[in-house]
């Protein structure tokens, strides 16, 4: 079992940018594959990025060219890399992990259904983008 917890929101101008960090602790973080999810009010938990054991990526349409996810096994830590932010970036920004391969989630739609079947979740951390 991991426990996660997620920092590095805020408040940002449309167009910054922020990294969000996710430390893990309670298992063998080199093992899990881990992403970034985010949810505003009123709607479902969606996938940002995603990355494997391998170190395989995998992004939402809505992240890709803007975000990268990095995991240092080493720091126990996934980041979330956010450039050129826009106000519907706005949401609460979730860290979820599983030890399954990253192949495994694609094939189940991990970005619509990961809130689903992914067993471990941080508390969030929420971003703010103005315009």
């Amino acid at each position: 079992q991991v426990q996660l917890v997620e920092s590095g929101g805020g408040s940002v101008q449309a167009g910054g940018s922020l990294r969000l960090s996710c430390v893990a602790s309670g298992d063998t973080f080199s093992a899990y594959s881990m992403a970034w999810f985010r949810q505003v009010p009123g709607k479902e938990r969606e996938g940002v990025a995603a990355v494997g054991s391998d170190g395989s990526t995998s992004y939402a349409d809505s992240a890709k060219g803007r975000f990268t996810i990095s995991k240092d096994n080493a720091k126990n830590t996934v980041y979330l890399q956010m450039n050129s932010l826009k106000p519907e970036d706005t949401a609460m920004y979730y860290c979820a992990a599983d030890r399954a391969p990253l192949r495994s989630w694609d094939s189940m739609d991990w970005v619509q259904r990961g809130i689903y079947f992914l067993p471990y979740w941080g508390q969030g951390t929420q971003v703010t983008v103005s315009s």
